[in-house]
């Protein structure tokens, strides 16, 4: 039961979040659609596998991605490069495609992390080449879908090796489930 609501929340936010132009003919569908799609099927895995804790991780790291993003863009109102609006810092779409991404590579692994990836930059991509942003806000939405991301979720099965950076020094962690 509780399960079903929390689904119905996370469809409900993915649905109320603005689609801009998705159902216009524009070179915008794309990324439109992929910036809904990624997120729906990294909770989607967690449905497939019955993966309650990944799910959970899931819900947790997608409102902080969309809570992230829309404070910055409140906050910050930076122009986009095209003059369409003040919203432009740091791109909802490449944070909400990197979330998906991200979290699928962070639960399941490269196999399914490494295409979503490429969707994503591809995302990313079509919003600097079709002048509604510059690339620092691609950026900046990117690493808040990743770090919510790797924030929150953790490794379903497997070997999870992860690049680590501190005032000390770099290395690699390496961290195994069964």
């Amino acid at each position: 039961m509780n399960t079903r609501i929390i689904s119905f929340a996370v469809a409900a936010l993915l649905s109320t979040t603005p689609l801009h132009s998705a159902m216009a003919n524009t070179d915008d569908t794309g990324a439109d659609v992929l910036r809904l799609a990624l997120p729906a099927a990294a909770w989607g895995m967690t449905q497939y596998l019955n993966d309650d804790s990944g799910a959970k991780q899931f819900y947790y790291s997608f409102a902080t991605t969309i809570a992230s993003t829309y404070a910055l863009k409140s906050a910050i109102h930076k122009n986009r490069p095209d003059g369409s609006d003040n919203d432009a810092f740091p791109s909802g779409h490449t944070a909400m495609a990197f979330q998906g991404a991200a979290f699928l590579q962070r639960r399941y692994g490269w196999q399914y992390g490494a295409p979503a990836y490429a969707l994503a930059s591809y995302v990313g991509y079509s919003r600097v080449n079709n002048d509604h942003h510059d690339s620092q806000d691609v950026l900046a939405g990117a690493l808040i879908g990743i770090a919510a991301s790797f924030y929150f979720a953790e490794p379903f099965y497997g070997v999870q090796v992860t690049p680590t950076a501190g005032l000390n020094g770099v290395g690699i962690q390496f961290r195994s489930t069964w």
